[in-house]
C-alpha cells in the first residue's frame, strides 16, 4: 500500500523538528532539495504501487529517490548509507523525515527495492526537468489553430527560422562489474552450474542414480592449463575441447531430465541452463569453425544481457557493458540512447535532435559529433533543418587556401568546444559510478547510469544557483559603495 505524502515541512517553521539544532539553510543539500520536483515524482511513483490498498504503508517516493541520490554521490555502499542517514540530519531532511531521529529510517535491504521501483524513465524524465527542457514544455501556450481567412499561410518549418542552442553529442561505454570473459572460463563456470543442476535434478528425484560427471577430471584438466602461464594455442585448443565435452555430456543429461521432470529444476537454475545452452552453441560454433566472433555473444552466464562492446581505447580496446549515446546542452549531459549491444551511434543523430525540438520547441543551431556522425543523411538532414554539422564538408578541400585554413582553424575550434561532453564522461567515471556499474540485474543498471546523469546535472544546477547567489550580493555590495562614495562626496 502506497499512501501519498506531498510536501515537506519547512525547516525554519520549527527548531525543534530536529532536536533544537537550527538548520544551515546555505547547506548543499537543502538546497539540493529546493530543486527536484518532488510532487512530479511523487505521482509516477505512487502509479508504480497497484493491488490492495491494505498492508504497511510503503516508503515515500521522496525517501527513495532521495537515498539514491545520496548513495551515487558519496559512492558508499547500502550499509554505510543507512549509518549516514543516521548521523547527518540535513540527510535526513533531503529524504522527507519531518524531524531528527536517531533510528534508521529503514533496513539497507530496502534500498533493493527503491532501485527496483523506481525506473529508468522516470529519471530521465526527472533530468529533463534539471535541466530545463521539461519546464520549456509546460510553459509553452498551446498552438491555436490557424485561421481560414486572408494571408494564413502555414509554414512547413516553423521552428527553423530560430535555431537555437549548441548540442553535442558522443557515445561511451559503461562497464559492468563482470570477470573478464574467456572462452577455457567461460566453459569451466558453466561445467560447474551444470553439475550443480545434476545434484538438484537427483535430489528431487530425477534419476534412481545420480549420473557421472566426471568433475574432478574435468577440474584437473582445467586447472592443467590455467596455470599455466604461457600455454599456445594448440594448448588452449585442447582445453576448450575438453570442456566443451563435458558441458555436452551434462547438457544431455539435463535434456533428459526435463523431458521426464519438466519442474525438476527451479525458475533460476532454468534460466542458466537456458543461457548455457546459447553459450554451448556459441563456444561449438567458435571452436569448429576457427573463429572469435559470434552474433550476440554472451560474456555472463549471471548477465546475460552484457555484450562486447568495441571501443578501440589504449587502455581497454574492448569493454563489457551498456553502450550509451549522450548529448550534452549547456553543460547539462542527458541519455539519448541506452542499449546493451554495439549499435552505430550515428544513426541517432536525427533522432536526438528532433527529441531536442520536441522538448525546447526549436532545433539546434549546431551539432557538434565526431566524423562518424557525418554520414550523407545526417548532412542532409541537417541542410535541412538549417542546422549546422562541425567538420569539413564531403569531397576534396577548396582549392582557395585561404578558405582551407579558415575552415581548418573552426574545425579546430569546434573540436576543442566537443572536448566538453569527454570531460563529461570523465567526471562520470572517475567521480562517480559510471565506469564500474556494480548492479546485478538490467534494470537496476539501467537506473544506475541515469542516476550518474542526474547527480551531475543536480551538482551543476547548485553551482549555477551559487553563482548566481554570489553575482547578486557582488552587485549590491557595489551598489552599497557607489552610494556610500556619493553620500561623502
Amino acid at each position: 500500500m502506497y499512501k501519498s505524502r506531498k510536501g515537506q515541512q519547512s525547516i525554519l517553521d520549527d527548531a525543534r523538528a530536529f532536536g533544537g539544532v537550527v538548520l544551515d539553510t546555505n547547506n548543499e543539500w537543502l538546497k539540493l532539495g529546493s530543486i527536484i520536483p518532488w510532487d512530479e515524482f511523487e505521482e509516477e511513483y505512487a502509479a508504480t504501487f497497484t493491488g490492495k490498498a491494505t498492508g504497511n504503508v510503503a516508503k515515500s517516493a521522496r525517501m527513495a529517490l532521495g537515498t539514491l541520490v545520496i548513495k551515487e554521490r558519496y559512492q558508499f555502499s547500502d550499509e554505510d548509507i543507512v549509518k549516514e542517514l543516521q548521523m547527518n540530519p540535513y540527510l535526513q531532511h533531503f529524504i522527507g523525515m519531518p524531524e531528527f531521529s536517531h533510528k534508521a529510517p529503514f533496513d539497507a535491504s530496502t534500498i533493493t527495492l527503491f532501485r527496483k521501483r523506481v525506473t529508468s524513465g522516470m529519471i530521465s524524465r526527472l533530468n529533463d526537468y534539471i535541466i530545463g527542457l521539461e519546464r520549456e514544455r509546460k510553459e509553452e501556450p498551446p498552438e491555436e489553430p490557424p485561421s481560414e481567412g486572408v494571408g494564413s499561410e502555414k509554414k512547413e518549418h516553423p521552428s527553423e527560422e530560430g535555431n537555437k542552442g549548441t548540442l553535442i553529442l558522443d557515445a561511451t561505454c559503461a562497464p559492468q562489474a563482470i570477470r573478464y570473459p574467456t572462452d577455457i572460463s567461460l566453459l569451466n563456470e558453466a561445467r560447474e552450474l551444470l553439475e550443480k543442476m545434476v545434484t538438484a535434478g537427483y535430489k528431487a528425484g530425477g534419476w534412481e542414480q545420480k549420473p557421472r560427471t566426471y568433475c574432478r577430471t574435468a577440474r584437473k584438466y582445467y586447472l592443467r592449463y590455467a596455470r599455466n602461464r604461457k600455454p599456445s594455442i594448440k594448448q588452449l585448443r585442447k582445453a576448450i575441447k575438453q570442456q566443451l565435452g563435458y558441458v555436452s555430456r551434462d547438457i544431455g543429461y539435463i535434456r533428459k531430465l526435463l523431458e521426464n521432470t519438466p519442474q525438476a529444476l527451479p525458475e533460476r537454475m532454468m534460466e542458466q541452463y537456458q543461457t548455457i545452452s546459447q553459450l554451448f552453441e556459441q563456444q561449438h560454433e567458435m571452436y569448429h569453425s576457427k573463429k572469435h566472433r559470434v552474433e550476440n555473444r554472451i560474456v555472463s552466464i549471471h548477465q546475460p544481457w552484457v555484450r562486447p562492446i568495441v571501443r578501440g581505447k589504449t587502455n581497454a580496446a574492448v569493454e563489457f557493458g551498456a553502450k550509451i549515446e549522450v548529448a550534452l546542452y549547456e553543460g547539462y549531459a542527458r541519455v539519448e540512447d541506452l542499449r546493451w549491444d554495439a549499435f552505430n551511434e550515428s544513426g541517432t543523430l536525427q533522432a536526438s535532435a528532433e527529441r531536442f525540438k520536441e522538448a525546447s520547441g526549436h532545433y539546434p543551431e549546431r551539432i557538434l559529433a565526431d566524423k562518424l556522425f557525418r554520414t550523407r543523411d545526417n548532412l542532409w538532414f541537417c541542410k535541412k533543418h538549417g542546422i549546422l554539422l562541425n567538420g569539413p564538408k564531403l569531397g576534396r578541400p577548396p582549392k582557395d587556401l585561404a578558405l582551407y585554413r579558415a575552415q581548418c582553424r573552426q574545425e579546430r575550434t569546434e573540436s576543442s568546444e566537443r572536448n566538453a561532453i569527454e570531460c563529461t564522461f570523465g567526471v562520470a567515471k572517475r567521480r562517480y559510478a559510471l565506469g564500474y556499474i556494480t548492479m546485478k540485474l538490467q534494470h537496476t543498471s539501467e537506473v544506475a547510469i541515469h542516476l550518474v546523469f542526474l547527480s551531475l546535472n543536480l551538482q551543476k544546477r547548485l553551482r549555477s544557483l551559487l553563482r548566481s547567489f554570489f553575482r547578486l550580493r557582488f552587485w549590491h555590495h557595489s551598489i552599497n559603495f557607489h552610494f556610500s562614495l556619493v553620500s561623502a562626496s
